[in-house]
């Protein structure tokens, strides 16, 4: 619940949800008596109706905060290295690093309101050692992470935090430029399935049946067109979202 920064105590999101739950489940119960009554079965199978339903919304609501995290962690992560960087400069600049984390957290990018988070963690009276510390185990982002852990040593152990940052940014650029190089060899073969699958089957698929149902009489009409162009839109669109889920998050 923290990592996806859903402002309720889990006995709250429970209960919501189990109510939520109960009631769609009970809309679908009652639409889907309607549908046993038209069939003329047995109403027995509403009472197992309602517990699937039951189980397959409560599930879905489980999902948005999967959903919830991952989306933060995409937010993080584009924004990482530019938040580091800037936090690196400030440092090497001779700011204190309390002053640097304010100056990260008013700086540009999705990345500086979750500085801004420990900043006002710190602001409440909480030691700057413990807010990192909570800021790191409750971080969607496996890189932001790292560059928590990094300032949290330097600060616990009292060295210079400058090496260390340094270091660990570094090490996010070289993984960001193998996602960078991964997402190549995957567009590749993506766009090879999508020409065949999306551009060629369905043109020459066409044609041959254009030309084949004209040989046995077999009458097209404008519902079976609609009905290719509608299959065609499925195909797209599942290739659009493929594009879309393999791209990486990242922000050199």
């Amino acid at each position: 619940m923290l990592i996806a920064h859903i402002k309720q105590t889990p006995h709250e999101f429970i209960s919501r949800n189990l109510k939520f739950s109960a009631l769609y489940a009970s809309l679908f119960t009652v639409l889907f008596f309607f549908v046993l009554d038209k069939a003329e079965l047995s109403k027995i199978l509403l009472m197992p109706a309602f517990i699937a339903f039951f189980i397959m919304f409560f599930g879905f609501s489980l999902l948005k905060v999967k959903a919830q995290i991952h989306k933060r962690a995409a937010e993080i992560d584009r924004e990482v290295l530019f938040a580091g960087r800037y936090l690196l400069v400030k440092l090497y600049a001779g700011r204190p690093l309390m002053n640097a984390l304010i100056d990260t957290s008013k700086s540009y990018g999705v990345a500086s309101k979750y500085v801004k988070e420990i900043v006002d963690d710190i602001d409440t009276g909480n030691p700057i050692e413990n807010a990192l510390e909570s800021a790191m185990l409750y971080s969607p982002s496996e890189k932001f992470r790292k560059i928590l852990f990094q300032v949290k040593n330097a600060q616990k152990l009292g060295i210079d935090v400058t090496k260390p940052l340094e270091s660990v940014i570094d090490e996010i650029t070289i993984e960001q430029e193998l996602e960078v190089k991964k997402y190549g060899r995957k567009l590749n073969s993506v766009v090879i399935f999508y020409m065949l699958l999306a551009v060629v089957m369905p043109s020459i698929g066409m044609t041959m049946f254009i030309v084949v149902s004209s040989f046995i009489n077999f009458p097209i009409g404008f519902k079976e067109f609609l009905v290719v162009i509608f299959f065609i839109m499925i195909v797209q669109l599942i290739f659009i979202s493929t594009f879309r889920a393999i791209r990486p998050q990242v922000n050199l």
